[in-house]
Formats: C-alpha cells, sequence, structure tokens
C-alpha cells in the first residue's frame, strides 16, 4: 500500500473534471514499486462507454508489458469500481485493489451502480435488456474447438 499511488490516481480524477475531458475517477497500475499505467475516465471523449479509468489503465498496462494477464500488479483507483471494473480486474488478475471513494459517493453525483447488481439478480428475461439464448448447439462448436486445440493459449 502507497499513498503516493493513491494520491495519482485521485489527481487523475480531479484533472479530468477540471480539464473538462471526463469523468471523475482515475486509476493506476503499478508494478513492483512503479507505476506501469494510469489513466482516467474517457467514455465521453473517446464516446466508449467501457473506458473507465481502471479499464484504460489495464488495456495500457498489458500493452506495455506484453502480456494478457496483470498478476504480479495491484491497481490504485480514485473510487471503488464498478461492476464492469471489478470483473476486468479479476481477468486481468491483479493481486490487489486499493480504492479511495465508495461507491456511495459516486451514486450521490449520478454514478450509481447499485441498479446493476439488482439487474444480475433478475431472471434474463425480466432485465432492462432482456437475454434471449439462441442457437446454443451451433455455439457449442466453438467450445469443443477449443477444448480440443493442442496449441491454445490459456487465461
Amino acid at each position: 500500500m502507497n499513498q503516493n499511488f493513491m494520491a495519482r490516481a485521485i489527481e487523475l480524477s480531479i484533472e479530468n473534471v477540471r480539464s473538462g475531458r471526463g469523468g471523475p475517477f482515475g486509476a493506476v497500475v503499478v508494478k513492483n514499486g512503479r507505476i506501469v499505467a494510469e489513466a482516467a475516465n474517457r467514455v465521453t471523449v473517446s464516446n466508449d462507454p467501457t473506458a473507465h479509468a481502471e479499464v484504460v489503465a489495464i488495456r495500457e498496462a498489458c500493452g506495455r508489458l506484453g502480456q494478457f494477464e496483470l498478476r504480479d500488479c495491484e491497481i490504485y483507483a480514485s473510487c471503488e469500481p464498478c461492476p464492469m471494473c471489478l470483473g476486468a480486474i479479476y481477468w486481468a488478475r491483479l493481486e490487489r485493489i486499493y480504492f479511495a471513494s465508495v461507491a456511495d459517493d459516486a451514486s450521490k453525483v449520478g454514478f450509481d451502480d447499485s441498479f446493476l447488481y439488482r439487474e444480475l439478480n433478475l431472471p434474463m428475461a425480466q432485465r432492462r435488456v432482456p437475454m434471449v439464448q439462441m442457437m446454443r448447439g451451433e455455439a457449442l462448436l466453438a467450445f469443443k474447438l477449443w477444448r480440443d486445440k493442442p496449441d491454445k493459449i490459456t487465461y
């Protein structure tokens, strides 16, 4: 745990708001006591709803390190990660998450992710964006091919 890394994540979030480039979120990925990547929220400037600070920092860290896993890294985020970012952090296999403000703080200024948690508990057909399964049999071929592929890179 390093306050300088958290201070940088917070600084990125503040700079992002002041510059008008995006929302109040910043993140840094750290490996062996050094910042590998840092990012601020880029949703509105990139027209990409997945460009949250944590996701952008993970993408940049993976690119710089030339690997798709960050097992030996930690992430410092200016706010508790949303469900999407948390998923990305788990998929990237970061060792630890440090965060400053909490989801409730973000909710109070319009960034309310609680509906996502409620949606996940609903049956698929009752969600705001209904999910309809189709062509499962055809799709299973990709999994069979993957299972039998001798030279696959597992992740």
